[in-house]
């Protein structure tokens, strides 16, 4: 049966009109700063675009929606669907107290931009083959995974232009038919006239989850090129623990445009390289290319080890797991839409062949 996709082009749709209301804006994107905004005095940093009158502080938080899908690429097996949709509260918008607790930490200083980022999220997985209603215990399990999180980001100026942007997250959720991943592919798989899947009887089972996740990115000073381009690289460090992922990581991302924006690659689901829904607007259309590689190296993953605390289906995972992202993003004012095509090496001992998939993400201020 030939698959379609009009989920991901409603998803498409729906996300564009919801970044309508900011690209019609009437209100014009300026470049004032207050003087006593601490970034604007850091030389050689870009002094963050602000809204005419404003007092440091900005009106508006960023909303980012991400939807990682294989149908993108035709495959429906292994990782085959994450969405997370997630709010940034504005500049100066963050709750005194984490500030104040933020401040106390030695990653952060004055010159910090800190904000709290709200999300919510699911991620589905699936073996290779979904039409077993009894799949073989050598193939990955189902499962699904259902959180909220709360994490603390920090823009930090650093000298000559470059900035060094640190992520806290926490998350809690749930795994197993409590995530609601069986209903929820069952309706995409309905929606985009796909075969259903049968085996999610035997998926792993319930089970609270508490998640911790740092991620730390240093990003280069632009050099700048003919024609108004310019490029970055951004390599990055971080770490993962709790019962669902317990890892550490390192990569790097290269950005190549015109109009470069602020930002640190678009957001993406965990595990992944440390895209972020934090952007800062530009006055016209900015873009750029951007490719990144992420290994990691791996101590636990309850989709592939199975529960915690109860027997379940599992498999052998590999201790190192890479990916290799490519794609392009545009912000347009006040909004940024982004594509990335991840291909992500097997994670488990006996997995047929690497994976593959899309993310279309679009982070709008509101």
């Amino acid at each position: 049966m030939t698959r379609r996709l009009p989920v991901s082009a409603a998803a498409l749709g729906l996300a564009v009109c919801w970044a309508l209301p900011a690209l019609a804006a009437d209100e014009p994107v300026g470049k004032e700063v207050t003087p006593g905004d601490a970034q604007a005095d850091v030389p050689g940093e870009r002094a963050p675009v602000l809204r005419p009158g404003d007092d440091g502080k900005e009106k508006t938080g960023i909303f980012s929606f991400a939807l990682e899908n294989d149908l993108f690429y035709n495959t429906d097996q292994h990782y085959t669907n994450g969405i997370r949709l997630t709010y940034l509260t504005p500049k100066g918008g963050e709750p005194e107290w984490i500030r104040n607790a933020a401040l106390a930490l030695p990653i952060f200083n004055a010159t910090s931009d800190i904000r709290v980022e709200y999300g919510l999220g699911q991620s589905m997985f699936t073996p290779s083959n979904i039409r077993n209603p009894n799949p073989p215990a050598t193939d990955r399990p189902y499962a699904g995974w259902l959180y909220g999180s709360i994490g603390v980001i920090g823009n930090t100026p650093g000298a000559n232009g470059s900035r060094v942007f640190d992520q806290m997250q926490v998350s809690l959720g749930v795994v197993g038919p409590a995530s609601l991943g069986e209903p929820a592919q069952k309706l995409v798989h309905h929606i985009v006239d796909s075969p259903q899947p049968q085996g999610w009887d035997t998926q792993i089972k319930n089970e609270p989850t508490l998640q911790f996740v740092y991620q730390r990115s240093w990003q280069s000073p632009q050099f700048e090129l003919p024609a108004g381009f310019g490029v970055d690289a951004t390599p990055h460090a971080g770490a993962a623990l709790g019962n669902v992922f317990t890892y550490a990581n390192t990569g790097m991302m290269l950005r190549l445009g015109q109009n470069l924006p602020v930002d640190y690659g678009a957001p993406r689901v965990q595990p992944s390289l440390p895209g972020s829904g934090y952007f800062e607007p530009v006055d016209d259309i900015g873009w750029y290319l951007f490719a990144g590689l992420d290994g990691r190296a791996m101590a636990r993953n309850i989709f592939l080890d199975g529960n915690t605390f109860a027997d379940s289906r599992s498999v052998d995972k590999r201790p190192l797991v890479g990916d290799a992202q490519f794609g392009i993003a545009f912000v347009i004012r006040d909004v940024r839409l982004a594509y990335t095509h991840v291909l992500r090496t097997a994670e488990y001992y006996g997995q047929g062949a690497d994976d593959q998939f899309g993310v279309f993400s679009v982070s709008f201020r509101f």
